[in-house]
């Protein structure tokens, strides 16, 4: 487990800081932005899509849990993507003139 650890100790780090500077910069953005950039980030996430294709495609055919990983990464970046069309739509759908 430690050697684990030692092996990736540079990609852990960026990890970490990752999250704190995500943190960071959620923290100060005003209440008002967060869901257009939400729903923004959400739309992004098919880059997770096109990873975990990707994955999948250069994993052996025995490799169930390379396989299960990709598939579930598919699955969930999916439904972020679907999810952050929706709320676009729904807030895009706000600005509209209302008719009568």
């Amino acid at each position: 487990m430690s050697e684990f650890f030692l092996e990736n100790q540079s990609l852990i780090y960026i990890v970490i800081l990752s999250i704190l500077l995500g943190i960071e910069v959620i923290s100060n953005v005003p209440a008002i932005l967060h869901t257009p950039l939400m729903s923004g980030a959400n739309a992004i996430h098919g880059v997770v899509i096109i990873g975990a294709i990707i994955v999948m495609g250069h994993a052996s055919s025995d490799d169930y849990l390379a396989l299960t990983l990709g598939f579930l990464a598919v699955l969930l970046g999916t439904l972020n993507v679907v999810g952050g069309f929706v709320v676009t739509n729904r807030m895009l759908e706000m600005f509209k003139k209302k008719k009568g």
